[in-house]
């Protein structure tokens, strides 16, 4: 039993957490083929993902994006500008589903109502399924055990309130709880050396402006620009034996602008930038097999950039702007950029376009974007699909993903 608590620790902590982490590390192959990381790494990239398909269909913008349902992910401050009271929206994202899997998926649910025209209060629900995995010994030939597998899931539950301070400007705080379950077994004691589920929480802080602009050869046009610095938080661990790692603050910022071509036609046009706050990897001194080289107490020798593992969260969101080994060129390739395009006829159908573009060497991901959007009424179903544009696999690759809306009048 011995052997199979030390299996568990060490599979479930580096195997299913290093999975878990995927989506927010770059990586390189040395002369030897080994790979070592060199973006920027944090846990519980799951609430980094875009949730919904609306705007995951343009880009992933969303920070200034004007009527967003879904604004509690990408920016609170916007709710108090909506044109209606409230307003419910579920959006379903299927994980690897070109792969043939069907267990991985991405659930989301948010909504909103304005107390006033100045207030407004909005919560949502994440919940992040990774299915059912078979635990095996170190060689990966035998099964620990009849039925002994892990079934990882995390979910995230948040609030905000939202204010108009003037009739172009509004500001919001938000609140989350953060559960990150990757080492629940089935058929075992659950007292496995220490291993338990990840537990924190974190705050939002976000700005919203917009404006009415004068435009004599349009109907009307609208410009907005937003700031939201979110997932600012304690850090999290899987194990009383292990570093606590960083959430992923992120700061994201961005504009838009729709133009109102007559009474049934509109263009919108987005930019978003996005930069996580949390250290970046640093590069570690090795021999000349490529091993890495450890001091007297055993840590890894940093041969280029920071050691973070003693910072506070406030002190890694200002050293996140200086501590890249490559120095400022590599620091200003840690922005993500997306842009986003819509065109909407008579507020009933909407074809949307977007890109997503990361630096190679902080991920590498690059990819096209497609979306349409139907209303009728009350009712809302919007669908995004991705196009990669490069040799990356995306997760949601050649996947549709969907979101049903109400809006409360």
């Amino acid at each position: 039993m011995l052997l199979i608590h030390k299996t568990l620790k060490k599979t479930i902590i580096s195997s299913l957490l290093i999975c878990s982490c995927l989506s927010a590390i770059g990586q390189k192959v040395d002369a030897l083929g080994r790979l070592r990381a060199n973006a920027v790494m944090t846990a519980v990239p799951f609430l980094m993902i875009g949730p919904d398909s609306h705007l995951g269909g343009m880009g992933e913008v969303g920070v200034a994006i004007p009527n967003d349902l879904n604004a509690q992910f990408w920016n609170p401050a916007k709710y108090v500008f909506s044109p209606n009271t409230g307003g419910i929206s579920i959006s379903y994202s299927p994980w690897l589903f070109g792969l043939g899997l069907n267990d991985i998926n991405l659930a989301y649910l948010s909504g909103y109502y304005k107390i006033t025209k100045m207030d407004a209060i909005s919560m949502s629900l994440r919940y992040f399924s990774m299915g059912k995995m078979e635990l095996r010994d170190y060689e990966g030939n035998n099964p620990l055990g009849e039925n002994v597998y892990v079934n990882p899931h995390e979910f995230s539950i948040d609030a905000a309130y939202s204010r108009k301070f003037t009739p172009q400007l509004s500001m919001a705080i938000a609140g989350r709880f953060i559960y990150s379950n990757l080492t629940t077994v089935s058929n075992v004691s659950p007292t496995t050396e220490g291993v338990k589920p990840g537990i924190s929480g974190a705050a939002d802080i976000a700005l919203f402006y917009q404006k009415n602009l004068k435009a004599e050869k349009l109907h009307k046009s609208i410009i907005g620009f937003g700031l939201n610095i979110s997932n600012i938080g304690a850090k999290i661990s899987y194990s009383s034996s292990m570093d606590r790692e960083f959430l992923p603050a992120n700061l994201r910022i961005g504009t838009a602008y729709t133009m109102y071509i007559d009474k049934y036609n509109s263009l919108t046009f987005a930019l978003d930038l996005n930069k996580l706050l949390v250290p970046t990897t640093p590069i570690y001194a090795t021999d000349s097999f490529g091993v890495v080289l450890r001091d007297a107490d055993g840590n890894a020798i940093i041969e280029k950039g920071r050691d973070h593992r003693k910072s506070s969260v406030v002190g890694a969101i200002v050293t996140s702007w200086y501590d890249a080994p490559g120095g400022f060129v590599e620091e200003m390739s840690e922005f993500i950029i997306n842009l986003g395009l819509e065109y909407g006829y008579n507020d009933l159908l909407f074809i949307r376009a977007g890109y997503f573009n990361e630096a190679k060497n902080k991920g590498n991901r690059k990819y096209l974007t497609a979306g349409v959007g139907l209303k009728y009424s009350i009712f809302i179903l919007d669908a995004s699909y991705i196009i990669p544009v490069n040799e990356r696999n995306n997760a949601l690759e050649n996947t549709l993903r969907f979101t049903l809306s109400f809006d409360i009048k």
